[in-house]
């Protein structure tokens, strides 16, 4: 798959990571078109092999800045006042496109910036546990504001989505949950689609059964996401509700 870029001065050639890349030669009205490794769409950093890493990079820089200037107004400023600064200027940055690559093992990188700005904010110890802060200031670490995002992502496009009722009429307790399309393809499994569905069914039933109602929905969500304040979705799959 070939995607050309704004300028249509180079492409973009997809590929997993075991895939030869194909030697091709490309002109647009007399102009040689090059083949790129990465290149920018919406503000998204976008790579070859949709590893995420040059985006990342970016938004780790980014992150770094912010981390710095919330040291530098934290004496300043009242607790409420930063959380709106948080929401304005790091939530941003850490929120957008989540979707797409917030499941990868780099966003670690991410989420030790995350946890340097809510220890700033706090006015806590380098070493000091964050769960709680998290918590104490409703802000949801960053594997769970990707749970949060992508559960959103599947409740506004149910209608792209199927229930195990549409594909057999045996009644189990699963019946209501999305079904899970068979894939062996690792960067098909770690996308919003087949993760969301994943996700989705692994919820409280109470929760599940708002997925109809967004304006109920997101706060439940929200809520249940806060209480928990999951650092990975390995967390979140383990936490049982029986």
């Amino acid at each position: 798959m070939l995607f050309l870029n704004v300028n249509k001065t180079n492409y973009l050639q997809f590929r997993t990571k075991n895939t030869q890349k194909l030697d091709l030669n490309i002109t647009l009205m007399n102009n040689q078109i090059t083949n790129s490794k990465n290149t920018k769409f919406l503000g998204l950093i976008i790579d070859e092999t949709l590893s995420w890493k040059s985006h990342i990079n970016q938004i780790s820089l980014r992150l770094s800045s912010a981390c710095y200037a919330i040291k530098v107004i934290t004496p300043l400023m009242s607790e409420d006042t930063l959380k709106m600064i948080y929401y304005s200027y790091v939530h941003s940055i850490i929120t957008y496109g989540i979707i797409l690559g917030g499941n990868l093992p780099l966003n670690n990188v991410i989420f030790k910036i995350q946890k340097r700005i809510i220890r700033t904010m706090t006015k806590s110890r380098s070493r000091d546990s964050c769960r709680h802060l998290f918590k104490q200031l409703g802000i949801l670490p960053l594997q769970s504001q990707y749970i949060f995002s992508v559960l959103l992502f599947v409740v506004k496009n149910k209608e792209t989505f199927t229930t195990n009722q549409e594909f057999h009429s045996i009644n189990t307790r699963s019946i209501t949950n999305l079904h899970l399309p068979m894939c062996n393809l690792t960067i098909f499994q770690k996308g919003a689609y087949y993760s969301g569905i994943k996700l989705f069914n692994h919820l409280p039933q109470k929760i599940k059964s708002l997925s109809n109602e967004i304006k109920l929905f997101k706060p439940a969500l929200k809520k249940f996401l806060t209480l928990h304040s999951f650092y990975s979705i390995e967390e979140y799959f383990e936490l049982s509700y029986s």
